[in-house]
């Protein structure tokens, strides 16, 4: 059954000081309107209009320049509109990095509805809880999802990404003739993506144009986006920081580069071979390249390296300055904010995910919501065009306060020197053990840097004693033997007597999702079981 979404609201922030003084231009009252202006396909269609020729997509031979992209999405829109598709109704989008992914992603936003990313590892019942949530019109697919749809209460209309019969896009595409561009509309819903749901019901949010322009544009700005940029990444287009890859293309003229299946040579290889400026990754990715060792010179003519989507500890980001010639550079968001911290360009500090991006405000705040000093930590609270109103479905509590603030639920700490902020934890992983708050990922932090240490993870198991237990899961280098006489006596030195592992369980790895984070209610669910 499908359903109509409400519009989503935007919210404006009021303050630009804070980026301005490292950006080194006054704040301008009209950016975060310049910031939501338009929507993403019609922002794809003006690129397309002004360098029409420019590549705009690559995946492996295979290219697309920015009129060919337009034109196509603009006949796929066509049939959809035919089909129903439109302002307030959702499209199921399910396949992994492809053209035609890119295709039907930008067809379905001419079309004026909203994507519904589907990740291409999902069960089947997983796929099915997020059709019965979003009610989709159509679907857009590729492999077995095509033939599980009606089974899985799917859409009405289908159309084979990689189909050769009449429902494939290559005939849809040869059928139709592109459709009108629309009326821009950025209150309108773009996407409506799923939290992750590790440790509990994943649920869905919608996303405005508003929302993601607003989130690109910044880091267009902050990170001093060129037109004849030429970006690489390996991320899954289904998740926000692969598919903010691809509108930065859209909205500059520049180009996407996706290296369809990782490995440190194919990424290399890449980077080298197309001239890449920009390379977009997370940390196991380039943990991966450090532990492969035949990067050498390769990533050196990269103007920029960023890394996000999990913390990098800042061994990594020290070890990379000889790999990059640079240190990357570290940013933050969530699905429900888009980008909202970033290091600025010139001044990269390990460890820390910088100051609020153009159009962001970004607070500390306590248990009441008072401001925390300089210094204390405190819950990240954001505000701004980035962030989204409100999660979707009946009994969702409201998620942004009157003031449009938005609680992240990320432990914040603010440096009194250069007014960074260091992510130390989340507050749902806090470790409560003997009535003391310990949190993981500062334990984390003091064991990588113990030789032979390759990985770590730290959670809390339930203890008759202690409420819960600090252990630690330690993946160790090749060839290293660790003894937990030598890990403790490490801890001794940096943490506290109540923050140190009462345990160390050593394993071969550690479970993570698509785009590297540690999941660790896995971790608590093993030792438990």
């Amino acid at each position: 059954m499908t359903r109509t979404l409400p519009a989503a609201g935007s919210v404006e922030a009021s303050t630009l000081a804070a980026w301005s003084r490292h950006l080194g231009q006054p704040a301008r009252p009209g950016l975060v309107g310049q910031l939501c202006a338009g929507t993403i396909a019609s922002a794809a269609a003006a690129t397309a209009r002004r360098v029409p020729a420019r590549e705009a997509v690559r995946i492996g031979d295979r290219a697309l320049s920015h009129r060919e992209l337009d034109d196509r999405a603009r006949r796929l829109a066509s049939r959809l509109t035919a089909m129903g598709a439109g302002p307030g109704r959702c499209v199921l989008l399910a396949s992994g990095n492809s053209l035609e992914y890119v295709i039907g992603y930008l067809g379905v936003l001419h079309a004026g509805a909203a994507v519904v990313a589907v990740n291409p590892m999902l069960t089947a019942a997983e796929f099915a809880a997020v059709a019965a949530a979003t009610g989709p019109m159509a679907a857009l697919v590729a492999g077995p999802r095509r033939e599980q749809l009606p089974d899985l209460g799917g859409a009405e209309h289908v159309v084979a990404l990689d189909g050769e019969g009449a429902d494939g896009l290559a005939a849809v595409l040869a059928d139709a003739s592109p459709i009108r561009l629309r009326p821009p509309d950025s209150a309108q819903i773009a996407h409506v993506a799923f939290t992750a749901g590790t440790t509990g019901r994943p649920k869905p949010l919608p996303l405005s144009h508003a929302n993601v322009l607003a989130s690109v544009r910044a880091v267009l700005r902050a990170w001093r986006w060129r037109e004849d940029d030429s970006l690489v990444h390996a991320l899954p287009l289904q998740h926000g920081h692969g598919i903010s890859g691809l509108h930065t293309a859209l909205l500059t003229g520049s180009r996407l580069v996706l290296v369809p299946e990782f490995t440190p040579e194919a990424l290399c290889r890449a980077v080298s071979g197309q001239a890449a400026t920009v390379l977009f990754a997370v940390p196991t990715i380039y943990e991966r390249l450090l532990a492969w060792g035949g990067a050498g010179q390769r990533l050196r003519g990269l103007r920029l390296a960023t890394t996000g989507s999990a913390a990098m500890s800042p061994r990594t980001s020290d070890a990379l300055i000889d790999v990059l010639g640079q240190r990357p550079l570290e940013r933050y968001g969530l699905t429900e904010t888009g980008y909202v911290l970033s290091n600025p360009y010139d001044n990269r500090v390990a460890g820390s995910v910088g100051i609020a991006l153009p159009g962001a405000e970004v607070g500390l705040v306590d248990r009441s919501g008072e401001r925390t000093a300089d210094g204390a930590e405190g819950e990240i609270v954001v505000r701004g065009p980035q962030v989204f109103g409100g999660y979707l479905g009946p009994g969702e509590p409201s998620a942004v306060d009157k003031q449009g603030w938005f609680r992240t639920g990320d432990i914040g700490q603010v440096d009194p020197d250069n007014g960074y902020i260091r992510v130390v934890g989340r507050a749902k992983e806090i470790i409560i053990t003997g009535g003391l708050n310990v949190y993981p990922h500062e334990v984390e932090r003091a064991l990588e840097a113990v030789p032979g240490v390759a990985d770590v993870a730290v959670v809390g198991l339930p203890s008759p004693r202690w409420g819960e237990q600090v252990t630690a899961f330690i993946v160790p280098a090749p060839g290293a033997a660790l003894e937990p006489e030598v890990l403790r006596a490490s801890a001794a030195r940096t943490l506290a007597a109540y923050k140190r592992p009462k345990e160390y369980r050593v394993v071969a790895d550690l479970p993570r999702n698509q785009m590297g984070k540690v999941m660790r209610s896995a971790l608590v669910a093993a030792a438990e079981g």
